[in-house]
């Protein structure tokens, strides 16, 4: 409760130094001195008391020093939110002072009140109760005891009937200060758990960059370094072959430039609708077309009816299928793929398959290694609710195999930060 009265949220950082509540709520211990409001006390219980004192023509007369009692109690109002406590006990002695002088009843409790405010809020709660006791106690003293030696002369003895009046108030200024600490510290649990919100989404945003421009660059620059080889290869025999190879490396670079534009664009505009559509399983014999292009033979086969797909689960399909390709092109000895789309009601399921060996130790042929391709894979799935497997079939070869939801309710991925060790990829025998 400390923390949140003092304006601290321990892990936000500089907006931790901002005071917790509604605008007008100015706390903590870097906020600047309440001068604005201790003037308006002063003004209060200075007008208000003088114009009180016309009616009570046989207390003592104010004078310099009433009026001096009267200005101490807010002035001490300036340090309520940096010492509460010295604040409500402080304000609470001068009240007593000006009580046990004799001077006209008016809304001199006034800067009594403030201060308790201030010091449940602040979690003070012993000191604010100890104070307005004490206060109360040195009335009860003042008013139906003391009364003979203190001014002013004469006095006589307060009635007991009005004092049940200022039991009520004391529980009203305790209740009201109580119902100020719970709704503060409730903004306060908000704002924490706005900024919490923000920072997830803020790393959730981040991961679907970084799985953005992986996909896109790791296909893109596959199929830019195969062509470069086999232009290069057939530069000085077959010159028409080394020129269909450079048409290729020119149209892949193309539509990455368009895509990462795109990826980025959401960096500088966030929240803008893009200006090109996400690519689907509408551009899967594009994508086909591209494997081809390296080398690869791609048979595409659809079991179940063609629905049209949620755009977040088509674009995941297209990605999911394009980076299983590219993991075939670098790490398969295999020149063949073979990719399934089980259309059901509920789901839609991918498989992609070929038949090995590998030609190098991957991500793609094991847990071990340093590659992002099937973690993003499986954070893809995660996002919508679905599931990734692969791993190594038993007769050879690799399998990717994919489950995404069709009406199932999206889910926000863990940060990659946040998972534990070895749970990138879950590996299964098909």
């Amino acid at each position: 409760m400390r923390e949140f009265s003092r304006g601290r949220h321990p892990g936000s950082g500089q907006a931790a130094a901002r005071p917790w509540g509604p605008p007008w709520w100015s706390a903590g211990p870097a906020a600047r001195l309440p001068w604005r409001s201790s003037l308006v006390v002063a003004f209060l219980q200075l007008v208000g008391t003088q114009f009180a004192a016309h009616s009570q023509p046989e207390r003592a007369d104010l004078g310099l020093a009433g009026r001096a009692l009267l200005v101490a109690g807010p002035a001490l109002l300036l340090v309520r939110h940096r010492h509460p406590q010295l604040a409500v006990l402080a304000t609470s002695a001068v009240t007593a002072l000006y009580l046990g002088a004799g001077y006209p009843y008016g809304p001199v409790f006034l800067s009594v009140v403030v201060a308790c405010f201030a010091a449940v809020a602040a979690g003070r709660r012993v000191a604010a109760w100890s104070a307005l006791g004490g206060l109360w106690a040195a009335h009860l003293l003042i008013a139906h005891w003391l009364h003979r030696w203190l001014p002013p002369a004469g006095d006589g003895p307060a009635a007991w009937g009005p004092e049940a009046v200022v039991v009520a108030w004391v529980v009203a200024v305790v209740a009201a200060s109580e119902l100020a600490r719970v709704r503060r510290e409730q903004w306060a649990r908000e704002r924490a758990e706005r900024e919490a919100a923000e920072r997830r989404r803020a790393d959730e945003e981040r991961l679907r960059i970084a799985r953005e421009l992986h996909d896109v660059l790791a296909h893109s620059i596959s199929v830019i370094n195969v062509q470069a080889g086999v232009g290069l290869a057939l530069l000085d025999q077959d010159p028409e072959q080394a020129r269909t190879a450079l048409t290729t490396i020119k149209v892949a670079s193309k539509e990455a430039l368009g895509e990462v534009r795109q990826v980025l664009d959401t960096l500088r505009a966030p929240g803008d609708a893009p200006r090109s559509p996400a690519p689907g399983l509408d551009r899967l014999d594009e994508l086909t077309e591209q494997a081809r292009g390296m080398g690869l033979t791609v048979s595409v086969e659809v079991d179940g009816v063609r629905t049209a797909l949620p755009p977040g689960t088509d674009l995941a399909a297209f990605r999911i299928v394009q980076e299983a390709l590219t993991n075939i092109v670098r790490h398969s000895g295999s020149r063949t793929a073979r990719v399934l789309l089980r259309y059901a009601p509920a789901e839609l399921e991918l498989r992609i398959d070929d038949d090995g060996p590998a030609t190098a130790v991957g991500p793609t042929n094991g847990v071990a290694g340093g590659g992002n391709g099937l973690v993003g894979m499986r954070e893809r799935a995660a996002a919508l609710g679905g599931t990734v497997v692969a791993g190594p079939c038993p007769d050879g070869g690799f399998r990717v195999r994919a489950r995404l939801p069709l009406t199932a309710a999206t889910v926000s991925p863990t940060p990659r930060h946040e998972r534990p060790s070895g749970e990138a990829t879950t590996l299964e025998a098909p």
